[in-house]
């Protein structure tokens, strides 16, 4: 198995950390897996200290305050490939995204894939829990987004994926703006703009039990802003050495 890690920007997640740890921890070969915390004010980061005690495969980094989703995924990508990562993935702590599909993203990287994506919305992906509102606002933000990108994946939000060490080496770190949830999309911009190998593996997409989602009115105008940006403003891209 490739040396494989997980990173999961944790903000009060305490109901939900222990039961993705102890599925992670069931798997045949489970990944190494860095906690990512902004000081949660629910303990989250004291919980994860508590839990390295238990499992090997876990690390955590703290951070002092609330400083964004792609800040995070920054300082947890830097950390991996500084730790002899191979391929490097990105997952939600609330147990939306299943631990047990973690391998077949590693599988889909193993057989050739550059970037893995855990998709809902490619054939045996869905998702589960959602009212009819919530599926109307991800799908007009996965059409505009799509649309104005001239994107060709399907589930271009998703926050489950797997990144080839090389490809994250390669990526212009210093021109990416975003930190909120348009970090996804403007990852995935600069990786279709290389023609990376994109394969998206179906997942069934379960909404959190425990906890308040994240998503917030400056997230959403980031969002926009960021389309924007990246429709008429940007050049970017990177090169990957074949």
């Amino acid at each position: 198995m490739l040396n494989t890690w997980m990173i999961v920007p944790t903000y009060n997640e305490a109901a939900n950390l222990p039961s993705v740890l102890a599925r992670i921890a069931k798997l045949e070969q489970s990944p190494q897996v860095l906690i990512v915390d902004d000081n949660s004010p629910d303990g989250t980061g004291r919980l994860a200290d508590e839990l390295r005690l238990k499992y090997e495969f876990l690390h955590v980094l703290h951070r002092q305050s609330k400083l964004g989703l792609g800040s995070a995924y920054r300082a947890g990508f830097h950390y991996a490939l500084e730790h002899g990562a191979e391929a490097v993935g990105e997952m939600d702590a609330d147990l939306s995204h299943a631990p047990e599909d973690i391998p077949r993203l590693v599988q889909a990287v193993a057989q050739g894939a550059e970037v893995a994506i855990g998709s809902r919305r490619v054939p045996g992906g869905r998702v589960v829990g959602w009212s009819w509102w919530r599926h109307l606002e991800s799908w007009g933000a996965m059409t505009v987004a799509r649309l104005l990108l001239k994107l060709k994946a399907r589930d271009v939000t998703s926050g489950f994926r797997l990144y080839t060490k090389q490809v994250l080496d390669k990526i212009p770190w210093a021109q990416v703006k975003s930190d909120g949830y348009a970090w996804q999309e403007e990852i995935l911009f600069l990786c279709e703009r290389t023609h990376l190998k994109i394969i998206e593996v179906p997942v069934v997409f379960v909404d959190r039990k425990f906890g308040a989602t994240k998503l917030s009115l400056d997230s959403i105008f980031e969002f926009f802003i960021t389309l924007l940006r990246l429709r008429f403003f940007s050049d970017q891209r990177f090169n990957i050495k074949r």
